[in-house]
């Protein structure tokens, strides 16, 4: 069952969003060399408790912290510890959620640790994010799931390839195993958004007024392919690439697409994409 939400549980979500986007905020500015992802865990701790929200992270299927810290070649769910020391030149997608009053919201992103990143990771980053917000502009009433598959996977094949001086580094490589999900009571709920086109799922459900997604490509230098790590969490890339994730929650209204984990609600983005973004219900 796709759960849909009236525009009185839409604007709690947006709540639990703004939540997220003040998570992001304080552990941006802490990400810096010489800082452990522990530190970025402390961070986001205090400032879900200075919102009187909670952790949808913390106790997830046994997660043992309240944001996942993902550096370098690990993809998704990595683990904040006190062993790990951001450097200079790292990358790591810090993903966040928050709950107020019984629903969630659910984002990620790619930060740079201090300075001198070579091109291609930058390129990389955006690649993943701009493909996010394609999707984002995909979510239109009327559309299906499948649309906005489709234009994630459109948006990454059209970029060039990936190099390093004159070298290609092959394709970009869309993460197959993870993806993004439905959002509202629960964190993850149906239906499950691939970042790519399969035959196999099909169109998958209409989009309609008071469907809540969290779009999340997350994009590689190399392969698609992934592997646990034996904490049963830490996912990394097969060949040891490094990857990128980006990921906000959506509601979907009658008046279009409201970015619940953005601050500004998406409205500057989906401007730059021929979308105009539904009025905020908090504003």
């Amino acid at each position: 069952m796709v759960q849909i939400k009236t525009p009185e549980q839409i604007a709690k979500m947006r709540e639990a969003g703004l939540v997220v986007a003040a998570i992001h905020a304080a552990t941006r500015e802490a990400a810096v060399p010489g800082a452990t992802t522990k530190d970025l865990d402390e961070v986001a701790r205090k400032v879900i408790a200075d919102h009187g929200a909670k952790s949808n992270f913390l106790g997830y299927g046994g997660f043992p912290a309240t944001i996942c810290t993902s550096v370098n070649e690990v993809v998704v769910h990595g683990i904040p510890d006190d062993k790990t020391v951001l450097k200079d030149g790292d990358i790591i997608s810090i993903d966040a959620g928050a709950i107020v009053d019984g629903w969630h919201g659910d984002a990620a992103y790619t930060a740079f640790v201090g300075t001198g990143h070579a091109p291609e990771l930058v390129e990389l980053s955006r690649v993943t994010e701009e493909s996010m917000w394609a999707g984002i502009a995909a979510m239109k009433l009327g559309n299906r799931l499948v649309d906005i598959s489709k234009a994630i996977e459109t948006y990454i094949k059209r970029q060039p390839r990936p190099a390093v001086g004159d070298h290609s580094l092959g394709r970009y490589g869309i993460i197959e195993d993870y993806g993004g999900h439905g959002i509202g009571t629960e964190m993850h709920m149906d239906p499950h958004l691939l970042n790519y086109v399969s035959r196999k799922r099909g169109k998958g459900p209409k989009l309609v007024p008071g469907l809540c997604l969290a779009i999340e490509p997350m994009v590689s230098l190399g392969t698609p392919q992934t592997e646990v790590l034996k904490d049963d969490w830490t996912v990394i890339t097969t060949d040891g690439t490094w990857s990128s994730h980006w990921e906000h929650s959506i509601a979907l209204t009658e008046e279009g697409p409201l970015v619940l984990t953005a601050v500004d609600g998406g409205k500057a983005k989906l401007a730059e994409l021929g979308v105009t973004a539904a009025p905020d219900p908090l504003a």
